[in-house]
């Protein structure tokens, strides 16, 4: 009892810190009323645009194998950028790249920090280098190098952490993955950007609390409420908006960013130089029936099919199969040294 006691006094005391911090971190919300006032046609960043801008982003978190923290704070950067700058269209890919940079400088080891190069080829946001460093240091110094925010990723951690820490049952009965998911979907919505992270979090782990029928559980949520001086109204409110972009992303209609497919293309100068064996995996040799094959015929046929496994027609796979909207697949950047330039489509 005196350390399940001490554990729930700490999770209290980083609550309290975090709830001091999120004003901070949030996104100037008269920048977001204006995106969202904003016209298709107008010059300017509109919701559609900064929306598919952050399916893109979850899309280079996925491909290059980075984590549900990376993704979150570079909507949280990208977001609070846009909402103190104003911003052309033609900019935001390479505004877009720099907040995921920037982002898994934050959060991922060294080693698994995707390089700047690699970045710009597999995103297609037609930037250079130094066109990168350059935004990279704007977006820095307009956000006075404040990147490590308090986003609704942290109290959600911590609400779960929480709840497991109040529960009797003593066993994970919330699902971390499946909340995780479904903030997902909220961040590719640029209204949820205007909520609190701390109710915006609480409103996904209230629902999920609802769906699981536990009294227990629903106490503690409440709790929790009260102790984060989140009223009422303000629950209802956000609570509406949540279950219905939740429901909009679960139909069958709904294009997902993770179920779009990686397609690998090559640029035209590039497919005049390849070498035929790059496209088709070349014809086995027959087996015959008695005998063996000489060894000189073998290991010709093992240098032939290792060049075909590599070819430009294979893709990553899809994950149509997911058990929820989103799921933990994290396709792995390919090495491809024969290809000078390489590109991916539907990201």
């Amino acid at each position: 009892m005196d350390h399940t006691s001490n554990e729930a006094f700490k999770l209290l005391k980083q609550l309290n810190l975090h709830l001091e911090l999120e004003s901070k971190y949030q996104p100037r919300e008269k920048g977001l009323i204006l995106i969202e006032s904003t016209a298709e046609n107008d010059n300017s960043i509109c919701p559609r645009l900064r929306n598919a801008k952050v399916e893109d982003l979850w899309s280079l978190t996925n491909f290059f194998g980075l984590g549900m923290e990376t993704f979150v704070l570079a909507v949280n950067i990208l977001d609070r950028f846009l909402a103190i700058m104003k911003v052309k269209p033609k900019h935001l890919s390479c505004i877009g790249v720099c907040c995921f940079q920037l982002a898994a400088k934050v959060v991922e080891e060294d080693c698994n920090i995707p390089s700047v190069h690699d970045v710009i080829r597999i995103s297609q946001c037609k930037c250079t280098v130094s066109d990168m460093n350059r935004m990279e240091k704007i977006i820095s110094e307009k956000l006075h190098f404040e990147f490590k925010a308090t986003t609704a990723l942290t109290f959600l951690h911590l609400y779960h952490t929480v709840v497991l820490c109040h529960s009797s049952k003593r066993k994970e009965v919330l699902n971390l993955d499946k909340l995780e998911a479904q903030l997902k979907a909220c961040n590719c919505r640029l209204i949820f950007s205007k909520a609190k992270p701390s109710v915006l979090a609480l409103c996904l782990l209230t629902l999920e609390v609802e769906t699981l029928k536990s009294l227990e559980l629903f106490e503690i949520a409440l709790r929790v409420q009260k102790h984060s001086k989140v009223n009422d109204e303000d629950m209802l409110y956000w609570r509406e908006l949540v279950s219905k972009c939740l429901a909009d992303y679960s139909s069958p209609e709904c294009c997902k960013p993770d179920h779009k497919k990686l397609v690998w293309t090559v640029s035209r100068r590039t497919a005049q130089n390849l070498h035929n064996s790059y496209y088709s995996v070349p014809e086995l040799p027959t087996i015959p029936e008695c005998g063996r094959i000489n060894e000189s015929e073998s290991e010709d046929s093992c240098e032939e099919m290792s060049s075909g496994e590599d070819s430009l027609g294979s893709s990553p796979p899809s994950d149509l199969e997911a058990s929820f909207f989103f799921d933990n697949y994290q396709p792995r950047l390919k090495r491809l040294s024969f290809v000078p330039f390489v590109a991916m489509n539907n990201l």
